[in-house]
């Protein structure tokens, strides 16, 4: 009976969390109870309130908790496989939202989609993963592909698969990005060298390198830097001597 009468009054909670949640989305709801009620599809019979709040302690922010690999969820006292499941699989389906967002609109009007996805699907990464974002003529986006993953710079195969891939998708120009896992976002010289090879290369191609974004605590713009500039004025005397 008195068992019984817990799960009563755990859904209770849960029933109000989503009735509060029909009325005005999320507006008002902590992290907490966030995490709370995501915990619940996991295990929609149990109270997750001490779970959610285990993860925000463990890991300090909502964002960083829904970034957390399965196996880093389930170190969590309380958090089993079910639950874990439910966090990676709502952070997955949002990524493939963001993603599928993106295809068909023009760049140059969806600049701030593009980051959006870019520091979604980057940023909190343990490890760096190199991503290429393909347009057509008129700078629509075509797609979005990891080209990618390890410790970016000029002499590892990076190049060749993203010519082969760019070919393959007819792609007209490209974004870059990659990402920082230790969250500062300023360039290195290995970063800058990089850009610097795939722009002649893509140049070689007639394939327009529009900008190169670097994913960490915010982010980094090598067009609104002005460092896409400066890198085809130092590439057009090597240009022209190609063609």
């Amino acid at each position: 009976m008195e068992k019984e009468c817990w799960q009563k009054k755990g859904e209770g909670h849960r029933g109000r969390l989503r009735d509060r949640f029909i009325d005005r989305g999320l507006e008002g709801f902590t992290d907490a109870e966030v995490l709370e009620l995501l915990l619940t599809f996991g295990t929609p019979r149990s109270d997750c309130k001490e779970q959610a709040r285990a993860l925000l302690d463990s890991f300090g922010s909502l964002s960083a908790v829904l970034e957390a690999p399965m196996r880093r969820l389930q170190g969590v006292k309380g958090v089993g496989p079910k639950n874990s499941f439910a966090v990676s699989f709502v952070q997955s389906v949002a990524r493939r939202y963001l993603q599928e967002r993106l295809k068909g609109k023009r760049y140059l009007h969806s600049a701030k989609d593009v980051t959006d996805f870019l520091q979604h699907a980057l940023r909190g990464l343990k490890k760096e993963v190199f991503m290429a974002i393909f347009l057509d003529a008129s700078h629509a986006i075509i797609d979005t592909r990891v080209i990618a993953e390890g410790t970016i710079n000029v002499n590892t195969v990076y190049p060749r698969e993203l010519v082969v891939q760019s070919l393959e998708m007819h792609a007209a120009a490209l974004i870059i990005a990659h990402n920082h896992p230790s969250g500062a976002v300023k360039p290195s010289p290995q970063d800058i060298h990089l850009t610097r090879t795939l722009f002649v290369i893509c140049s070689w191609l007639q394939i327009q390198l529009l900008d190169h974004l670097i994913i960490g605590d915010g982010y980094f713009s090598f067009s609104e830097n002005g460092l896409m500039s400066s890198i085809q004025n130092e590439s057009s005397s090597l240009l022209s001597s190609m063609r």
